[in-house]
């Protein structure tokens, strides 16, 4: 046993490690994961499925949570076959040589899916081969990716997972020069196709990239969009104030924090985000916890807060993101005039942000006003 497990935690430690864990059901999380546990089940069992949004948002805990649905639904099943998993998730890294690196990826696959040997795979070839013949091994080190994309294909038939998740997978887009992006997402469809298996995607506004590509993956595809609460909508508003009152509660202090007196504070510098938020909160209850402190002050909050240009530029790319999916609703009017359903107008069902409305005008294009009508007055008139 090593020491890190035999150590008991402290009273304060373990007050801290809860509050760690502590997740808030709010609304926006509840609806996404209610949207793509139905996506999971609702799919073709070759689909793509699509979960975007800002980071820190919460695509992580969603993920999670769907983990943890999926295995209390197969749990009877997974009692009486132990070869099967429920859901299988991985991280799509960040290159480091600039583009995406198929075969490390193909490799983390095969560990969460329990393949023994990795490194010791057959050449396809050899698969049929008569006996007596000598089998060769191809070393990790020279390995193609071609041969442990086969092995994922193999280790995903026999387990038969529920879905595969890529958390990050804005990553795959890491692309060398004259490399298509249609051609990246391309593996992955091939992959779903074969295997027959639902592949979830969860990233940031970047995977709005991915989507569209054409007209096959367009079919195959559903979307998943995990927004942040909006100070300007009085409804986020008050669901963000809620979800501070719930972490206030979970706090590991034995004096109470007056949190919703700063609620203000702490949205400017999370930006609505939940996740930002609870990871912020995180690392100021550790501090104040090794000063000795009773309760959570707002000079505590400061310390640890991200700074203004941070807070300014994730605001930039949420609002970069936010504008790209408003740009498609607007192209919704022009869509439904092509099919010649002008004449039958809809109501937009998801409205655009105010704060939005402004940057979709063109140069050029007028601000909407009242025009004065009628006479006009004398005096006016006279030159």
């Amino acid at each position: 046993m090593t020491v890190g497990l035999s150590r008991k935690l402290s009273g304060p430690e373990l007050c801290l490690e809860r509050f760690r864990s502590y997740t808030v059901a709010h609304p926006r999380l509840v609806e996404a994961k209610e949207t793509l546990m139905n996506a999971i089940k609702g799919a073709e069992p070759n689909s793509l499925i699509f979960v975007f949004g800002p980071t820190g948002v919460g695509k992580t805990t969603l993920r999670l949570k769907i983990e943890q649905l999926i295995a209390s639904e197969l749990l009877s099943e997974l009692r009486d076959d132990l070869t099967r998993v429920p859901v299988v998730s991985v991280e799509a890294v960040a290159p480091e040589s600039g583009s995406f690196n198929w075969r490390d990826h193909y490799t983390r696959l095969l560990h969460e899916l329990d393949e023994p040997l990795i490194n010791r795979k057959l050449h396809r070839h050899a698969e049929g081969a008569s006996q007596g013949s000598i089998l060769r091994f191809m070393p990790a080190s020279r390995a193609v990716g071609s041969e442990f994309r086969y092995a994922v294909e193999q280790a995903i038939r026999y387990r038969r997972p529920v879905a595969v998740m890529i958390d990050e997978a804005q990553h795959l887009g890491k692309i060398a020069s004259g490399r298509r992006l249609l051609d990246q997402l391309d593996v992955i469809k091939s992959i779903a196709n074969q295997t027959k298996t639902v592949h979830v995607l969860l990233g940031t506004y970047d995977l709005l990239a991915f989507r569209n590509l054409n007209g096959q993956l367009s079919r195959r595809s559903v979307d998943v969009h995990l927004a942040r609460y909006r100070a300007e909508d009085s409804d986020d508003r008050q669901t963000f104030i809620n979800v501070v009152q719930s972490f206030e509660k979970e706090l590991p202090f034995d004096e109470p924090s007056d949190l919703l007196s700063e609620w203000e504070f702490l949205y400017e510098r999370s930006v609505g985000c939940v996740g930002i938020l609870k990871e912020w909160l995180v690392r100021a209850a550790t501090a104040a916890s090794r000063k000795g402190s009773r309760k959570l002050t707002k000079a505590t909050l400061e310390s640890q807060a991200l700074c203004l240009a941070q807070c300014e530029q994730l605001h930039r790319e949420i609002t970069d993101g936010e504008l790209k999916l408003c740009e498609q609703r607007e192209a919704i009017t022009r869509f439904r005039e092509k099919l010649g359903l002008s004449s039958c107008g809809t109501e937009r069902t998801d409205p655009m942000p105010p704060a939005l409305l402004g940057r979709l005008r063109r140069p050029g294009q007028r601000v909407p006003t009242r025009d004065a009508i009628g006479r006009m007055n004398a005096s006016a008139a006279t030159v």
